[in-house]
């Protein structure tokens, strides 16, 4: 599978020079939040840059060599060559793979949200088992998780979560995950021990910054308050402090009980919400947030991206790209980047 791809040196190494301005001003540590995104985009584009010169490096050691070995007519480093070539093969495939995420929030950070679907505690054990996953794989990314709300149930497993996953390039990688997760397995909650089928789904969006304007209409917005659930003791929540927005003519409901002040879990929600108006104006082709209508509250199911496999056999499928592992369990320890980097190839193809 071939694609095109484009890598401008010269303007990352702008932008790498243009940030670090940034963070040399008196006042750019006032907003704590903002420099550490600043510092974390520097980082990131510096690694970009440097991971490229490293293989332009490689590849010239590599020519050097296939060069020498024609010319002594020595074929006895052949085998060490021939391996070599595939290594820098494979890292200039992963390469090429991060050159995809050229779409206008690709490099923001991600808000992703888990949802169970029918079955009770099955499907509550399956979206606990989806939240794992993702936490292990942004461990590994070294991104930063935080819980902005959770609905969990008291037999077991969670009816809801929604995560703010903070990193360089985080939507642009777990944008492959939106849509229905399916789990085949010998379930742990039935003595009989039949095979059970399970759902659920994921959704997600940038996070978008305040200085995105997006209209809202205060009239299309319901806003009601609860109780924050806690962990207990000293951090039990005493005040309806959550927020729960619902915006009226699309039927999108996004909620958020992160923070202990009313203000900052509305200012987060009403965020929340004008990035998931973003993502679906432009699923729509939509001009104006006020041309949406319908439900967007939940993925519609039958729309199966991916199916997680534990019997009779062990494998994953994601049915977009047909990219098949036979380790089921290594999936659910958080590498899903295969999945993630076939999905990226087949949009780019598109």
């Amino acid at each position: 599978m071939n694609w095109v791809f484009l890598f401008d040196l010269d303007n990352l190494k702008n932008k790498v020079e243009e940030l670090q301005g940034l963070s040399h001003k008196e006042n750019f540590w006032n907003d704590v939040k903002k420099a550490q995104g600043i510092m974390q985009e520097i980082k990131a584009i510096t690694t970009e840059i440097d991971q490229y010169e490293e293989l332009v490096a490689d590849i010239a050691d590599m020519e050097v060599l296939i060069e020498l070995m024609l010319e002594d007519e020595s074929f006895a480093d052949y085998k060490e060559i021939e391996k070599g070539l595939n290594n820098l093969e494979k890292s200039a495939n992963e390469f090429k793979i991060k050159t995809l995420l050229s779409g206008e929030f690709d490099q923001n950070n991600a808000i992703l949200s888990i949802h169970s679907g029918a079955g009770g505690l099955e499907a509550q054990d399956w979206a606990e088992m989806l939240l794992r996953m993702y936490r292990r794989w942004a461990d590994a990314k070294e991104y930063k998780v935080e819980t902005l709300d959770l609905l969990s149930d008291t037999e077991g497993g969670i009816k809801s979560v929604t995560l703010l996953v903070e990193g360089y390039n985080a939507y642009g990688y777990l944008k492959s995950e939106k849509g229905v997760h399916r789990l085949v397995r010998i379930s742990p909650f039935d003595s009989s021990g039949k095979r059970h089928t399970s759902f659920a789904s994921i959704d997600v969006y940038p996070e978008i910054n305040e200085d995105v304007e997006i209209d809202l209409n205060e009239k299309d917005l319901k806003i009601d308050t609860y109780r924050a659930s806690g962990a207990g003791g000293q951090h039990v929540n005493t005040t309806d402090s959550a927020i729960r927005i619902t915006h009226i003519p699309t039927g999108i409901v996004v909620q958020c009980q992160s923070e202990r002040s009313q203000h900052s879990n509305k200012a987060t929600a009403l965020n929340m919400l004008k990035a998931k108006l973003i993502g679906i104006k432009e699923e729509e082709n939509k001009e104006k947030i006020e041309d949406l209508q319908g439900s967007y509250t939940q993925i519609a199911w039958g729309s199966q991206i991916r199916s997680y496999v534990f019997h009779p056999y062990s494998m994953v499928k994601d049915h977009r790209t047909n990219a098949e592992v036979g380790d089921v369990y290594r999936v659910m320890d958080g590498d899903i980047d295969y999945f993630i980097n076939e999905y990226l190839k087949y949009k780019a193809l598109q």
